[in-house]
This record gives structure tokens, sequence and C-alpha cells, in this order.
């Protein structure tokens, strides 16, 4: 691990190897079924290029964005993805942070045991997650030598098979269907930033202005994710609640960070309901069975799970990020019928068109500012 005058915040090898120990094994397939069932997926995610764009016209005739690749992964594939991205992104605020533990008295203890309990929790958080993703677009995503990126960090498609066929099995679809369905969303996502050159770069300003704002000291940050962790494993003291349902972005939370969070929601909504709604309107033409998958998904959505399964999406922010789903495709949507597809398209142009979290809310108001209609 890299280190700065000592270990690292977050020992990012323990991480990895506690997620991969506790991550629930996928469902049961022989060899060549899984085989099969990779060809498959990647086949779909090169269908789902052509769709997408001509769907989405987000990509001018002639014009070729940067390559991404797209890589089919298991659940722990899925933990050290994410660790890599991660400790890409965090390093930063990490370094900030360390600096500031060389003058914090006790600071040699603190980094030596500090990066184990955070590595252990960080991978407590990372097994539950990888059995729920489907798939994933990796925006910031650093090439290494097992899991390959596009070129300049243009990041790289993630489909998690075991996830997949869990969720087909589970809803009692057609898998085919179902498999094509779902890289449908993650092609959205992929053309989305290969297609809008200055959207990597903004995202990534506005996350670093997020962690620059941070002004808690190690101590306070470690506490705070003990937290998490102690909610995770179900450790909170008797009789002692957090009344506020925190998720683990607002446990660490400062109010200067408010106003930039309201950005990076906004921000989000638009691409997980834009990506949404491009796989609900390319399906009737691909997916035979579109309907019934929408709404049996809808359902699993609905229906939630265990109260454990339920506090942990709280604590992750899943329910903040279902939020996002239903505000963004709405959206989206309502935009479309009233301008069309051309129209809504503007809202690429440039950070300054992006909605803002009232706008997404508000549809006739991004319309109003955009398109200019002082009647509207």
């Amino acid at each position: 691990m890299t280190s700065i005058g000592g270990a690292e915040m977050v020992d990012w090898n323990l991480a990895v190897a506690t997620a991969t120990r506790l991550v629930r094994p996928g469902p049961e397939v022989t060899r060549d079924e899984a085989r099969e069932i990779v060809a498959e997926l990647r086949r779909h995610a090169k269908a789902s290029e052509e769709h997408v764009r001509a769907y989405t016209r987000m990509i001018p005739d002639g014009h070729e964005p940067p390559d991404t690749p797209v890589l089919v992964v298991d659940r722990a594939g899925w933990v050290k993805a994410n660790v890599a991205g991660f400790r890409e992104l965090l390093k930063p605020l990490f370094d900030k942070m360390l600096e500031r533990r060389a003058s914090t008295p006790g600071g040699a203890v603190l980094g030596a045991v500090g990066g184990k309990v955070t590595g252990v929790e960080l991978g407590m958080l990372l097994s539950f997650m990888a059995s729920r993703v489907l798939g994933q677009y990796e925006t910031f995503a650093p090439a290494t030598r097992d899991l390959p990126a596009g070129e300049h960090s243009a990041g790289r498609l993630l489909l998690v098979a075991p996830n997949i066929v869990h969720v087909e099995r589970e809803l009692d679809v057609d898998p085919h269907d179902f498999r094509l369905w779902v890289a449908l969303h993650e092609e959205t996502h992929r053309t989305q930033f290969t297609g809008v050159p200055w959207l990597r770069d903004h995202l990534q300003g506005e996350i670093q202005s997020f962690l620059d704002e941070t002004e808690v000291d190690p101590m306070t940050v470690l506490e705070r994710l003990r937290e998490a962790a102690q909610s995770l494993a179900g450790g909170r003291p008797e009789g002692e609640e957090d009344e506020h349902g925190r998720s683990i972005v607002e446990l660490v939370q400062t109010p200067g960070q408010r106003e930039i969070l309201s950005r990076l929601t906004a921000v989000m909504s638009l691409l997980e309901g834009h990506a949404d709604y491009v796989m609900d309107g390319v399906g009737p033409d691909v997916v035979a069975s579109v309907a019934e998958i929408r709404e049996k998904f809808q359902q699993r959505r609905a229906r939630g799970a265990s109260r454990l399964d339920q506090a942990l999406r709280k604590l992750l922010g899943l329910d903040a990020k279902l939020r996002q789903y239903r505000d963004g495709e709405r959206f989206v949507r309502s935009v479309v019928e009233e301008v069309g597809m051309t129209g809504f398209n503007r809202v690429w142009t440039s950070p300054n068109t992006l909605p803002t979290k009232a706008e997404i809310a508000s549809p006739a108001e991004w319309i109003a500012r955009v398109h200019r209609r002082p009647d509207s």
C-alpha cells in the first residue's frame, strides 16, 4: 500500500480480503452454464451500444467516442474494482487526514490500528453491496493488471453475472430478456460519460469539492465509521438509537457540504433516471417481455427485505438511490414528452444546463430556464 508518513487510513487489502470472505456465494450454475452466461452478457453489452445510441441520439453519426472495456465479473471481482475506485477517488481526502494525523497526539497508534479497523469495516459494507449490484459503469476506475480501463481512465463497464442470474431466477422472468434489459441500463451510463466529454471531469470536480470541505479530524471519521459498522453488525448498544436514520454520507457530512451534495444528488438522479427511461424505451423493440420484467422488478424494489436489510439500505443511502431512479425517470419522461428527445438532450450542453435538485422535482422549471419559456 502506498502511504504517506505511515500506514494508510484504510487497509485496502484487508478491505478486499474481508469482503471476499464475507460475501455470500452466488447461485449454483455449472461450468458450461457460467461460460454461456458470460458470453451472452458480452453479446448483449455489444448489442446495447447500437440500441442506446439510436434511441438517445447523444452521439452524432460518424463520431466514435473513447472505447471502454466491458468486464463480466463475479462478486469478488466487483469488490476489487470498487476498492480500486474508492482508493483513487478518496486519496486527496486521506492525504489531508494523514497530514493532520502527523500533528495529532497518538497519531502513530491511530494509523496502525485505525487502518485495520476501517479496512474491516469497509470490507463488511462491500460484502453487503456485492450481492446486490447488477451492473455498474465505473467512471473513475484506474486500470490494474486484472481490471483494465479505457484510455486516460475513461472508465469500464461491469456486469455482475451471479447477481443478474440470482435476480432473474427470483423474479422468474425470461433470462435472455432480463440480461439484455440490464445491459441496456448500464450501456446508457457508458453512453452518458463517453458521449458527454465534460461530464466526468465535472462530476469528479464536484466530488473533490465535497471532500475538500471535510474538516473533521481522523478520530471523528473513525468513530463515525465505527458507528456504521456497529449498525451493520447489530452491535449498537441496547437503547441507543440513531433517531435520524442517517446514511454514511450524512454521518460525515458538514454544513458546508450540503449545497454540493444537493448538486450531486441532482446529477445522479438525472443519470439514473435517464438510464431507467432508456432501458424501458428501447425495451419494447428488443426485449419482448419488458413489461413483465419492469412490473416484477418494481414489486421487488417495493417489497424490500428483512428489517436488517432495510436498516442497511438506509445506512448506505440506498433508499436515496431508489428515489433517484424514480424522481430522475419522472423528470426525463416529463421533459421528453414536452420538448422531445432533442430538446431533452440540451441537458448535456454544459454544467449550466444540468437540472438542479428543485428542477428534478419540477421539470417545468428546467424547461422554462433552459428553453427560455417565460410563460411556462
